[in-house]
């Protein structure tokens, strides 16, 4: 998809379940939730259907042939008009490769998928106290004050 002589952005396909499982590593150690990524990772089958699907996109970052980063986005069909959002779900860089234009580059990457996909728009959230995520998105896109409700089921 994206390659520079030191950094190839890819896009994960049905047979990349290896490079996603390194890719909740990666998660894991980001964002210090290793129970929430690494405490029930799926079995093969479900990650391979999952990639499979148009709608998930799952974009790894390497350096030298080694998962550094990557990126988990959703395309999401609206109902109000005949089109489509893209939200980043999870982005995230190990923590030697930062600042070095690597979540950049796979915002790029999402950013090209979703005009490809006819998507009008692409979403991401950081939170209030990740300086670096505000300044970044906000380098690349209109910030939007809003507030985030999870709501138990």
């Amino acid at each position: 998809m994206n390659q520079t002589p030191d950094l190839a952005i890819e896009r994960l396909m049905s047979a990349d379940v290896g490079p996603m499982r390194e890719l909740l590593a990666v998660f894991a150690d980001a964002f210090d939730e290793h129970e929430t990524y690494l405490g029930a990772v799926p079995e093969s089958a479900y990650l391979g259907r999952l990639l499979a699907k148009p709608h998930f996109i799952a974009l790894v970052a390497r350096r030298g042939g080694a998962v550094i980063g990557g990126a988990v986005a959703y395309e999401l069909e609206k109902f109000e008009q005949q089109r489509s959002e893209v939200y980043i779900y999870d982005l995230a860089v190990a923590l030697p490769h930062r600042r070095q234009g690597v979540a950049t580059a796979l915002i790029e990457a999402v950013r090209r998928i979703a005009k490809e996909q006819g998507a009008y728009v692409v979403i991401i959230q950081a939170d209030s106290g990740d300086t670096p995520a505000v300044t970044l998105y906000g380098k690349l896109g209109v910030r939007e004050d809003v507030h985030h409700f999870d709501i138990p089921v």
